[in-house]
């Protein structure tokens, strides 16, 4: 039987890095040659992750075309956050929560995309549907990437679903989910060794907007001033990407993990959508956006609205 490549979106976080794994995992126990590879960098959280329950992680693979025909895509479906040669090779599943976009395949596939805080509580019930026993290490890193994308289950996209996934799965895993949680957090938001590139790739997503090409990067802060500190070097940085890319706009978001607020930088000619989308002020190309954490509810969804409309 051919291999079938597991694997999340480019600039991969713990939620893509976990269900890589796990559901490649659950795939091999189903009989499936099955391998996880991600498509860029480990960052410190996920790493913090793996070290906690002793799971290696996957393999860098650029180009899937020339290692497999045939791949599953968990935690992403837009071909633009996917293997730059994803239309290469044939999608056999979607295990997904985002949006749905800019896809489109030639043959008939298993999608399954529900409105949960993180892939790995659908992966939780496909394991229980085909009565398949969590070990500790799999239920560790599902854990993982539920408090990772639900930010220890404060973020609005976090679901009662969630929740109770955690709890049984912090149990099977044996740590407790708050105590755990807070330092992964905080493990993945020690910027102390992070360099500029660090920061505007660690957690980068690009989007179509309407008529308009986008990139949301999303950085997780203790204190929002260390990285809005160098503030100029961002900005040249990042207009050097908006320029490479032709983006009409890049949003740098870094949130403050314990205040659950978030402040927004701003670069390109559609600058001015983001102040309409969440009705603030730009002032210095930078916004305080209060309440906001999830770039996929609560950032993604404002800001499209604007720029498709125009």
């Amino acid at each position: 039987m051919s291999k079938v490549l597991v694997f999340g979106h480019k600039n991969p976080d713990t939620d893509t890095i976990c269900s890589a794994l796990v559901y490649a995992e659950l795939k091999n126990k189903l009989g499936i040659n099955a391998e996880a590879i991600r498509l860029g960098e480990v960052n410190a959280e996920t790493q913090y992750a793996l070290n906690y329950f002793n799971v290696d992680a996957p393999r860098l693979v650029t180009a899937v075309a020339s290692e497999a025909e045939e791949v599953i895509l968990v935690d992403h479906n837009e071909f633009q956050q996917s293997a730059n040669d994803i239309k290469d090779v044939k999608i056999l599943e979607v295990i997904d929560h985002h949006r749905i976009a800019n896809f489109e395949t030639s043959d008939p596939l298993y999608y399954r995309a529900e409105p949960v805080g993180c892939t790995a509580t659908i992966l939780k019930k496909i394991y229980k549907e085909n009565s398949i026993e969590i070990t500790k290490e799999m239920a560790g890193l599902m854990l993982s990437a539920i408090i990772s994308d639900s930010l220890l289950f404060k973020s609005p996209t976090c679901t009662d679903q969630d929740v109770a996934a955690a709890k049984e799965l912090a149990e099977i895993a044996g740590v407790d989910a708050e105590a755990y949680g807070l330092e992964m957090l905080k493990a993945g938001a020690d910027l102390s060794d992070k360099t500029i590139e660090d920061l505007l790739t660690i957690d980068a997503k690009e989007f179509q907007m309407g008529s308009y090409k986008t990139e949301v990067a999303q950085v997780n802060a203790v204190d929002v001033n260390d990285v809005m500190n160098r503030q100029d070097e961002l900005e040249s940085a990042i207009s050097l990407i908006v320029e490479s890319k032709n983006l009409d706009l890049f949003l740098l978001v870094v949130t403050d993990i314990l205040n659950n607020d978030s402040v927004a930088l701003a670069i390109g000619n559609q600058s001015p959508s983001v102040a309409e989308a969440f009705g603030v002020s730009l002032e210095n190309n930078k916004a305080v956006l209060k309440g906001v954490v999830s770039r996929k509810k609560q950032i993604v969804p404002p800001l499209t609205n604007v720029l498709a409309a125009k």
